[in-house]
């Protein structure tokens, strides 16, 4: 239901959006038309910045600015109604609040319980995956140092490039500790490649081929994807977002098992947490 609501609300508020501006351009009832405007437009144009920059990497958990905004909207439109406005206005305003709302509420939340195998102090369990050369790698051989995984839905996700992104910032500062970085996503191998390509940094960029290891970690997400993103090639199960770090013999450290998408740990964290625990170079 959230795969289908997602791709639904998107589409719809553009729809609204182009319908009021359209109805404030011909109507001049500024109020009406307005506010429908007030309780839309917010909301698409951080999606759209998200979107298009890929530089934003976590949002508040409830978006409370764009909550006002849409409810003063609501209130506009009803207003303009009450002065001899149109009666649509209003109609649509609230459709624009209550999808927000939703979203906010409701989509967002990936009603996430904290998972067995991740539990600090236990030995990461054991997976493959698959490495820019097509080749099958083991999380077993990860072990030889510390590391940051990283387990992220894919190339499409703007959330997650900009997290990829801060700590293609900070590996400098990782090399010197000794960590790898390992960046895991179920998306089209193909897409890995592009990535790595793109980034082009000391990572270990790597496919979970049909989720099996996020599967084992008990972090999968099906039907996670949004209706439609099927035509780019990729699956309708993904993976909730979650990074792990693991010591040298691959006992967990710490993991961050978000239960809204927009949440990630701050790139800070990580270097904390390292240092912590006493990892100051590899020969630790």
């Amino acid at each position: 239901m959230k795969s289908v609501f997602v791709s639904f609300y998107m589409l719809a508020a553009v729809a609204i959006i182009v319908f009021a501006g359209q109805s404030l351009w011909t109507s001049r009832d500024y109020l009406s038309w307005g506010g429908v405007l007030l309780a839309t437009v917010p909301f698409i144009t951080v999606i759209a910045w998200l979107m298009v920059f890929r530089s934003i990497a976590r949002t508040s958990a409830r978006l409370p600015a764009i909550i006002v905004l849409a409810t003063v909207g609501v209130a506009l439109a009803i207003w303009g109604y009450a002065r001899g406005g149109s009666s649509v206005a209003p109609l649509l305003a609230v459709v624009a609040w209550l999808g927000f709302m939703l979203y906010s509420y409701w989509y967002s939340s990936l009603d996430r319980r904290p998972g067995e195998q991740l539990q600090i102090g236990r030995t990461l369990a054991s997976f493959t995956l698959t490495d820019v050369a097509g080749k099958t790698i083991s999380s077993a051989s990860f072990a030889d140092r510390p590391t940051i995984w990283m387990f992220y839905r894919g190339n499409w996700c703007p959330l997650c490039m900009a997290q990829i992104k801060e700590l293609v910032s900070q590996y400098k500062q990782l090399q010197a500790l000794g960590v790898r970085l390992a960046l895991v996503s179920p998306q089209p191998h193909m897409n890995t490649i592009a990535l790595a390509k793109r980034f082009d940094v000391p990572f270990d960029f790597l496919s979970d081929e049909g989720n099996r290891a996020a599967r084992v970690l008990g972090i999968d997400h099906p039907g996670g994807l949004p209706m439609g993103m099927q035509a780019l090639g990729y699956d309708s199960e993904t993976v909730l977002p979650t990074v792990i770090i693991t010591d040298k013999g691959g006992r967990i450290l710490w993991a961050h098992e978000t239960d809204n998408y927009r949440i990630r740990p701050e790139p800070d964290v990580y270097l904390g947490i390292l240092r912590d625990n006493q990892i100051t170079n590899l020969a630790d």
